[in-house]
């Protein structure tokens, strides 16, 4: 029914946000009714299995220092535009790969006013069975790897009034 009514990055968090108004009322009921269940919930290992661990990455060296910080409105907007542009581009991928499914199967050819073809892509990439083939003959162990530059994420923080308003439309 939510994504009927709002996008379905809105219904993700809308529904995240109801996913944790229910878990915090059923902590507060069982606080009441049985609070030695909460104690055993936060120690079992299988509450800190469930939480995801999120690896920092190093900051890159051309961050602003103190005195060049924007406002912190000109943040939220560049951040907010991210994360709206960000949501673009998956909405987008997802529609590409859907047209694919069928683009891909055609033989090439004019259809109607579009020309489906195929072309020799420029790039190249290593080809790791090869280069491990090498690896072992000579006894060099495994192919040395690197990690890929770090993401940029972008989260909105819930603050305690949209909170507060999720959690009075809920009763």
């Amino acid at each position: 029914m939510l994504n009927l009514l709002m996008s379905p990055r809105t219904a993700r968090k809308v529904v995240g946000l109801i996913g944790a108004v229910v878990e915090t009322a059923a902590d507060a009921i069982r606080s009441v009714i049985a609070p030695a269940t909460l104690v055993a919930k936060q120690d079992t290992p299988a509450a800190e299995a469930e939480a995801p661990s999120v690896v920092e990455a190093p900051d890159p060296a051309d961050l602003f220092t103190d005195d060049q910080l924007p406002a912190v409105e000109d943040i939220e907007r560049a951040a907010l535009g991210y994360d709206l542009a960000a949501d673009s581009a998956r909405s987008a991928d997802r529609a590409k790969r859907k047209h694919r499914k069928l683009l891909d199967r055609l033989p090439a050819g004019t259809y109607g006013a579009w020309l489906v073809r195929r072309v020799a892509s420029n790039r190249q990439t290593v080809d790791l069975d090869k280069v491990r083939a090498i690896f072992e003959q000579h006894g060099l162990g495994d192919v040395p790897m690197r990690d890929t530059a770090p993401s940029l994420r972008v989260e909105r923080i819930v603050t305690v009034d949209a909170a507060e308003t999720l959690t009075a439309a809920a009763a």
